[in-house]
């Protein structure tokens, strides 16, 4: 027992001023029970004490609070289950203290813990929060797990796992999924989410249909529904007149209330701009849509309820978010997935912009003075290498193209004329269109392993899909030989394996992120705008 040297008073009790420092020859650790409270670097343990224990810890500032256990937001630790006030570490001198652990929160769907953590204020809830949301993104990416397979795996006690895993189980979050045998105990009880308990919409509005898929929140396909578009004419109202009713069909297909739905996201072609006062605005110049407000539009003829938030975002984002997550981008950290159809464009995944960023690559100058592309340039990558430039370029050059057909039709006559059946001759005209393409789309990618030096690029959309494996040689060829040599040899060009419901999977991601990200709690009704959790959730990276 360390015992205090200052002078005692006449009731033999230590002189201690409510406002000054205890002993400060009291240089070691008083230690009671199991470890949690470090108090403030400064040793004046009185003037920083919790309420517990009488003190003043609420009057001081966030910042300047000293830290229990885990609650070091200051310093960035999350996942932690909490204080343990049953042992008081009481430093008196210098201002050197051991770091808090250090708990792991799974770095998986863009809701990594940057929503929990770096910001003042932050309370037990937060906590709480991001305890549900690390067990929640562990069991559905690893899952099935016991508890006892948790408790390392997200760096909670095994307290917390249980009180935890009891909240969801009492929520229909999770639920069991057999029993495995254990080292000679009781067999342990494995634990999945459940798939039941929420479902999400995602659309891919495309350039040649709208396509509305429900899904579960095991992402299984539980309804779709398509409507095409008339080539060249993207009318707003039509296109949300196709969303609405799409919507109501899924819906009224698999009986679900649309009071179970987390949320509905939508791809769009363009730049999405996020305001408070209209929601999602859509910039797609090469469709028409100038400042179109999307959400307000769909808000407005909407059966939904209101407590049923929208997630828009650019196609290529979404695509590239499907990817990441459960197709070919698993385990990069810099990755670029493309999005080849009508028109081009690009999703970048690096270590400074981790949860994904569309960026017009399509219109990246590749040519001075060149074809005029649908945005009103001259030159745009898009004029060369987009569906509709190359089947042009094909009928130019005396190609057969049959006409007054959609593009998916014109791409699949090209095809075949470059690649016909066996006895056959090959188009010598669809050889060179094919062979120029794969030249400008390799230019294209060189520019981005240039600039961004990815590990991984993912070719998607539905021309890309089609033209396949016989295209992909001649692309990484030329993106080889355009491309500085040390980040070409590491790169490595795939084609995307999500196939054509990538889009409409990655957007049914964007409210499944959201859902996670609170804790698996719904969102509360808000104003026209996306919910403040799902910007914070696609901030990370995509599962690993």
């Amino acid at each position: 027992m360390l015992r205090c040297r200052k002078p005692r008073c006449e009731a033999g009790k230590r002189r201690v001023t409510p406002t000054g420092p205890p002993c400060r020859s009291a240089t070691r650790k008083l230690r009671s029970g199991a470890p949690g409270l470090t108090a403030h670097p400064g040793g004046d343990r009185r003037r920083w004490e919790s309420r517990i224990f009488g003190g003043t810890y609420g009057d001081a500032g966030a910042r300047e609070r000293p830290v229990y256990g885990a609650l070091d937001f200051r310093r960035q630790v999350v996942g932690a289950s909490g204080p343990l006030y049953s042992r008081c570490e009481l430093r008196g001198g210098g201002n050197s203290r051991p770091a808090p652990p250090q708990r792991y929160l799974a770095r998986r769907a863009g809701f990594e813990g940057s929503h929990m953590a770096g910001r003042n204020g932050r309370t037990v809830r937060d906590l709480r929060r991001a305890n549900r949301t690390v067990v929640l993104q562990r069991l559905y990416f690893d899952g099935p797990l016991s508890r006892f397979e948790l408790g390392p795996v997200t760096g909670l006690s095994s307290g917390s796992v249980s009180n935890v895993v009891a909240d969801l189980v009492t929520d229909g979050l999770i639920e069991e999924a057999g029993s495995v045998d254990s080292d000679g105990g009781r067999p342990r009880t494995l634990l999945r989410v459940a798939p039941a308990s929420g479902h999400m919409i995602g659309v891919d509005v495309g350039e040649t249909r709208v396509r509305v898929e429900l899904f579960d929140l095991a992402l299984t396909e539980l309804a779709r529904t398509e409507r095409p578009l008339t080539p060249h004419r993207y009318d707003v109202e039509v296109i949300a007149g196709h969303i609405r009713h799409g919507i109501s069909e899924v819906l009224a297909d698999t009986g679900i209330a649309p009071e179970r739905l987390l949320g509905v996201g939508i791809g769009v072609p363009g730049i999405v701009e996020h305001t408070a006062d209209r929601g999602a605005v859509v910039h797609g110049q090469t469709i028409g849509w100038d400042a179109v407000p999307l959400e307000a539009l769909l808000r407005a003829g909407s059966q939904l309820p209101d407590a049923v938030p929208y997630f828009i975002d650019n196609g290529a984002k979404t695509l590239g978010q499907a990817e990441m997550w459960f197709g070919g981008g698993r385990g990069a950290r810099n990755a670029v997935v493309a999005l080849f159809g009508s028109g081009v464009g690009a999703c970048l995944v690096t270590p400074e912009v981790e949860h994904g960023r569309a960026v017009e690559w399509g219109h990246l100058t590749v040519r001075v003075r060149g074809r005029r592309c649908r945005c009103g340039a001259l030159g745009c990558l898009e004029a060369y290498a987009g569906a509709g430039s190359l089947i042009d370029r094909w009928r130019e050059a005396g190609g057969r193209s049959p006409e007054d057909t959609d593009e998916e039709t014109g791409l699949t006559a090209l095809l075949a004329a470059a690649h016909p059946i066996e006895g056959t001759a090959a188009d010598p005209v669809a050889l060179a269109v094919l062979e120029e393409t794969a030249e400008y789309l390799g230019a294209g990618l060189s520019d981005l392993i240039n600039l961004f030096q990815p590990e991984r690029i993912l070719i998607g959309g539905w021309a890309g899909l089609q033209l396949g494996a016989r295209f992909l040689p001649a692309v990484r060829r030329h993106a080889a030989s355009y491309a500085l040599r040390h980040p070409a040899e590491k790169v490595t060009i795939e084609m995307g394996r999500l196939g054509p419901d990538a889009v409409t999977v990655g957007a049914a991601i964007l409210p499944l992120a959201d859902f996670f990200a609170r804790g698996g709690r719904r969102a509360e009704p808000e104003p026209a705008g996306p919910a403040p959790a799902w910007r914070a959730a696609v901030r990370g990276r995509a599962p690993r």
